[in-house]
């Protein structure tokens, strides 16, 4: 997540250095200070931006560099025990736990860069570090549904080096009202 940020910064940063440059604005000379250049690209910016600058990876090298370096990692496989839980009838304000156990049935090292919840409500915790060919991990999903009622369908969606790239888990409960 942090990385994913990192990238877009510097996509932002270079897609309005590349503006201005086309545009032919900015500060000139090394003497200007920030809170001047701060001000040129606040004047020069436009009331919409270009259709071209959409999207960062569109237009920044380096941004589209990071991606085609993550998404050509090797790819590899994994398999889940069971990619759905039913927690049944749990009631409001409580904290249910479930781990997901999965196998890296691939010939490369699994990376999972990311694990996220559909909602605050569902967090997972996911291992970090490379999952060797065979080897086994575990998700842990922890679901507090707070003042939620009645039937909750939630999911978890893991990013890794898979084809596909994202894999689905899915939880479900029956929330009872407390009193």
């Amino acid at each position: 997540m942090k990385e994913t940020v990192k990238i877009a910064l510097l996509a932002l940063i270079a897609g309005t250095l590349i503006y201005m440059a086309a545009s032919g604005t900015g500060t000139s000379g090394a003497a200007s200070s920030e809170a001047s250049a701060t001000s040129t690209v606040a004047a020069t910016k436009p009331a919409t931006p270009p259709s071209t600058i959409s999207d960062a990876k569109t237009f920044d090298p380096l941004a589209q560099q990071a991606q085609a370096a993550i998404d050509n990692r090797p790819k590899t496989s994994i398999s889940f025990a069971s990619m759905e839980h039913d927690f049944g009838s749990i009631k409001q304000d409580s904290e249910n736990k479930y781990v997901f156990s999965f196998t890296n049935t691939g010939k490369e090292p699994l990376l999972i860069e990311n694990a996220q919840g559909s909602c605050g409500c569902t967090v997972p915790n996911y291992p970090k570090e490379p999952i060797p060919p065979g080897g086994k991990g575990e998700i842990e999903v922890v679901y507090k549904p707070g003042k939620q009622e009645n039937q909750q369908n939630k999911t978890v969606t893991v990013t890794a080096n898979t084809e596909p790239k994202q894999t689905t888990l899915r939880i479900s409960a029956n929330v009872q009202k407390v009193g």
